[in-house]
């Protein structure tokens, strides 16, 4: 479907997990025991849906994305229910890309099958290493053979298939990395997303570096994992269309991520969940309530969202550029000149000047140069 500038994603947020991996920082909690209160989430979702497509009005959907948490631990039929009620609710192609995150544990592989019928298009399996070692590290519930099978069974499932991976693990070489990534690239994933291990204060692997239990992998070593990853991926027909996020041909590119760093609205339902929409002409920033007792009570009075924000011109054209920067396509001139930020100005004339960002066809976008110190960039393009 074209991403027609009226377009509206949707994403979902489910927020249970069957463990919790201590580098995450999501909006997560644990799964055992829930059982009747995920009932009463699915009710809030699809209320929570009818009560913003009202909002909105009958916008045509771009896509669908259920994200966690592990969303493959969503019942089928609640799944179903949701694409169901989006898919009445807003004008879709038949061929509208539904992306579910995946765990690839052999219990929920068993669900792949329900979970195409169901209506997902996409899976995006959250593998992040074939080592064992460096899957216990790393918190996770699934052993490298685990990871293999359910590679090979969603393959006969999906047509469209992404994966998740984390580098700069302690102890990694770049051999290793470079093994991880061909083994990626010859189970014929057509998306892969390599992250770099990061540290987030508040999540267990913070307090561990904090109190000095492991340290890091130093710059030079990131750096030359980093370089491995372009390399490797690049030679196999991969582009890093974002800094994060790499798709061998523009058909393989994710439909819902795209969307939302262009700029455009989505509907967040689900605690927690975020979203953006346009509401009386104004550019707005909604967040859900957090707690799943609270968004549920939340939905059934009316009021989901925890805050409701609406963003100011250069607000909303910052967080363009916050976002569009991290792509190929870059942002354009139009959206700088929203800051009064001209190229033949500093700070844009000079991050040019030094290879850092590149003008072209009327847009500035990352160099080669500049997507490693992405982060730097953004810093003096904004201050």
């Amino acid at each position: 479907m074209t991403d027609a500038p009226d377009g509206l994603a949707l994403y979902v947020h489910w927020p249970y997990c069957a463990r919790i991996c201590p580098y995450c920082d999501f909006n997560v909690v644990r799964a055992r025991g829930r059982e009747t209160e995920m009932a009463g989430l699915v009710t809030a979702l699809l209320d929570d849906l009818e009560a913003q497509a009202a909002l909105v009005g009958p916008r045509p959907l771009v896509s669908i994305f259920f994200g966690g948490g592990t969303p493959s631990l969503m019942p089928p039929e609640a799944v179903a229910a949701v694409v169901e009620r989006a898919r009445a609710l807003f004008p879709a192609s038949s061929a509208l890309e539904v992306t579910l995150e995946a765990n690839p544990t052999d219990a929920e592989a068993e669900r792949f099958s329900a979970l195409a019928g169901a209506g997902v298009t996409r899976l995006s399996l959250g593998v992040q290493s074939l080592d064992d070692a460096a899957l216990k590290f790393l918190g996770r519930n699934h052993s490298g053979a685990e990871a293999r099978r359910a590679v090979a069974l969603a393959a006969r499932h999906f047509e469209r298939l992404s994966i998740d991976l984390i580098y700069a693990r302690p102890g990694q070489t770049v051999s290793d990395w470079t093994g991880e990534l061909t083994w990626a690239l010859e189970s014929g994933f057509e998306h892969i997303s390599p992250y770099q291990l990061t540290i987030e204060p508040g999540t267990a692997f913070g307090r561990a570096v904090a109190r000095g239990a492991w340290t890091p992998p130093d710059e030079d070593l990131a750096a030359d994992l980093y370089e491995a990853t372009q390399s490797v991926l690049g030679q196999a027909g991969f582009e890093a269309y974002e800094v994060s996020n790499h798709a061998c041909g523009v058909a393989a590119r994710s439909v819902h991520n795209l969307h939302v760093w262009r700029g455009r609205d989505y509907l967040g339902i689900g605690p927690g969940a975020h979203g953006r929409l346009t509401l009386d002409g104004v550019r707005t920033a909604t967040i859900a309530h957090r707690g799943v007792a609270d968004y549920v009570a939340g939905v059934e009075a009316g009021t989901p969202w925890a805050e409701q924000a609406a963003l100011s011109p250069v607000e909303a054209a910052e967080e363009k550029v916050l976002l569009g920067l991290r792509t190929v396509e870059g942002v354009s001139l139009a959206v700088l000149a929203d800051l009064q930020i001209l190229p033949v100005d500093r700070p844009l004339a000079g991050l040019i000047e030094d290879g850092f960002l590149a003008l072209s066809d009327g847009r500035v976008a990352a160099t080669a140069r500049g997507r490693p110190v992405l982060d730097g960039v953004l810093k003096a393009l904004l201050t």
